[in-house]
């Protein structure tokens, strides 16, 4: 719990150290008090603003997480209980600003995380209870990337250290690749990893890479990407790019991003297909020999329906989504895949800032790759509570069908709430 000690002591520190800057400036103006300002330091005492002007940004996001088993899976007495966590910074630099050099951007994300969560010593699951998880480490830089921009933005090219489900938006809808609206982000939405990306595509680890995006008219676009199919998080990836065997996995997406109209505004969507290859040897199921060169291809749709307000800035209102996959069934622990859900922000009168999710995921395992159910399905239901600009607090439950594909493990029963922070 070292980590959880450290974070509560930053946290007051910062919030000590803030009350200094507090008092009105000689100008005049008004200093947001701790509970109006966007983030818990007011934007680095105010600091930060002056570093934007000079084309610098900085983003620290914390993490925390608690999650109890409170029956079946692979055990509820065994570390039944688990508290994990993990930290974001963000480092972006606008080369026009800093260098003169239009369109361009450096952007850098420095990552660390304790504990594994509750799936490996008490769940069980093949998707994963708590997306968020990555173990005991200190600090790795796991994006460094250059992107460039021509065309007004419509054309992107990015090039270095990546993570293909980064992505980029189209009429700000997340997109390129296996984005979503409302299931993508594991600090903020659901926390069951069947709902952040679809594990029938086989991402590689963040690692070397080339992404090209382009976008012909305003309601379509499309994007292609190459990634070191052997990278690790951990590393640079020169040790694993121009070391021994070199395969690059690839993707490919287009989609469409309507507009509806309606009494209220347009209402958002986004429709993605895409196709992934994937050159790395895998070991066919039935034991005949290895297969190269595995392919498939998947699904991902989301749609406001419903629009309270007629404000633009206003997102209010209800959402949609589906996902579907399919790979090869020989190498490919899972064959297909589908989830459906849906988000309403600002349900509850007053709190116009809060979201409610739910969702249903299906994950179907090969046959001949060991499990004895036919699937692992998972629920979450979760509720974010924007308590100040800077925290939100989001108690969360799943339960979750034959973890790890087993029909002889009973159907888990997870509850949980995260903290996030924004410093």
């Amino acid at each position: 719990m070292k980590f959880a000690h450290v974070a509560v002591a930053t946290m007051v520190a910062m919030i000590s150290f803030g009350q200094v800057f507090a008092e009105e400036p000689p100008d005049g103006s008004s200093v947001p008090t701790l509970w109006e300002r966007e983030t818990l330091t007011n934007n680095w005492f105010t600091l930060g603003e002056k570093l934007a002007e000079q084309g610098v940004s900085v983003n620290l996001g914390l993490t925390q997480i608690y999650q109890l088993n409170l029956r079946g899976g692979i055990s509820t007495h065994r570390h039944s209980g688990r508290y994990a966590g993990s930290y974001d910074l963000e480092l972006e630099f606008d080369t026009d600003k800093l260098f003169r050099l239009p369109g361009g951007s450096v952007y850098v994300h420095a990552e660390g995380s304790w504990s594994e969560g509750l799936d490996a010593s008490s769940v069980g699951s093949l998707f994963g209870v708590n997306g968020d998880a990555g173990g005991d480490r200190s600090i790795d830089v796991t994006e460094l990337w250059y992107e460039q921009a021509f065309l007004d933005g419509k054309l992107r090219f990015r090039l270095g250290k990546l993570d293909l489900t980064g992505g980029f938006e189209c009429r700000g809808c997340p997109v390129a690749f296996d984005g979503s609206t409302y299931a993508n982000d594991e600090t903020s939405q659901f926390l069951n990893g069947a709902f952040v990306n679809n594990p029938t595509i086989p991402f590689p680890d963040k690692g070397l890479g080339l992404i090209a995006y382009l976008q012909p008219l305003e309601w379509w676009y499309v994007a292609a990407g190459v990634a070191d199919a052997q990278a690790d998080a951990r590393e640079t990836g020169f040790n694993t790019v121009f070391h021994g065997r070199s395969d690059f996995f690839s993707i490919f997406e287009t989609g469409i991003v309507p507009q509806l109209p309606s009494r209220n505004g347009k209402l958002p969507g986004a429709y993605r297909i895409g196709l992934w290859y994937d050159p790395r040897p895998k070991d066919r199921f039935d034991g005949r020999g290895v297969k190269r060169d595995d392919v498939g291809f998947y699904l991902s749709f989301d749609q406001m329906v419903l629009k309270e307000n007629a404000d633009e800035e206003d997102s209010q209102g209800l959402g949609l989504f589906a996902r579907y996959g399919l790979a090869d069934s020989t190498v490919n622990e899972i064959k297909s895949f589908w989830s459906v859900g849906a988000q309403y922000q600002g349900l509850i009168p007053g709190r116009d800032d809060d979201v409610l999710g739910c969702g249903v995921a299906q994950g179907r395992p090969s046959q001949g790759a060991g499990f004895t159910a036919s699937h692992e399905t998972a629920m979450e239901l979760y509720y974010n509570a924007r308590i100040t600009p800077w925290l939100s607090a989001s108690p969360s439950v799943q339960y979750v069908f034959n973890p790890g594909g087993d029909h002889d493990i009973d159907d888990a029963v997870v509850v949980g709430v995260r903290l996030q922070m924004s410093f």
